[in-house]
């Protein structure tokens, strides 16, 4: 992360986003790590909530959060995406980062917030079962 609050976009990630474009919807549901979506992703995942009634709460409280931490943002040329300052102060965005693939998202961690999470959340039986039942 610079001191501009841009995230360099890991080389390893920048052919599969290139499929999507150069917009993305940057956001969190907690602000505790970032989330970037491609915007064809995120455009689902609305559509997907579109579905429920407006005054659902679960609904409401995604999009509160969401929408208060996120923003839509585009690549620049040297594939880095800006962060929103709110979600970049909440989740001490600075410095060096962990950037993880999501299937569709990439997720952004502080890097020692990270480490923390990884000590504090182990993979469990419950959750090798689950996985062992989809055969992974």
């Amino acid at each position: 992360m610079d001191p501009k609050g841009r995230m360099k976009v890991p080389a390893v990630f920048l052919e599969d986003l290139a499929v999507y474009g150069d917009t993305f919807y940057v956001t969190s549901e907690n602000g505790d790590r970032a989330y970037i979506y491609p915007m064809k992703e995120w455009v689902a995942i609305e559509e997907k909530l579109a579905k429920l009634p407006s005054h659902n709460q679960a609904k409401q409280k995604f999009l509160t959060r969401t929408s208060y931490y996120g923003a839509v943002v585009k690549m620049d040329s040297q594939g880095r995406l800006l962060l929103p300052q709110v979600l970049r102060e909440q989740a001490e965005m600075k410095g060096e980062v962990d950037v993880m693939g999501k299937l569709t998202s990439l997720e952004v961690w502080n890097h020692a917030r990270f480490a923390e999470h990884m000590k504090g959340n182990p993979i469990t039986d419950d959750d090798w079962k689950v996985l062992n039942d989809l055969g992974i």
